[in-house]
């Protein structure tokens, strides 16, 4: 007997389309589009690398 195609795992890690804040942080850091005194709130998208 096989096992249904939805029951197997295709890969271990999938990858995510959205960053977490502290991630997106860190990416416009890097960027230099963020600064330490600047709000959390209202943070422009950033496309996961990878």
């Amino acid at each position: 007997m096989s096992v249904h195609g939805s029951l197997k795992s295709h890969q271990a890690y999938k990858k995510r389309n959205v960053l977490k804040k502290y991630e997106r942080v860190k990416v416009l850091k890097s960027e230099k589009k963020w600064k330490d005194e600047d709000s959390v709130y209202g943070l422009p998208k950033v496309k996961p690398s990878e």
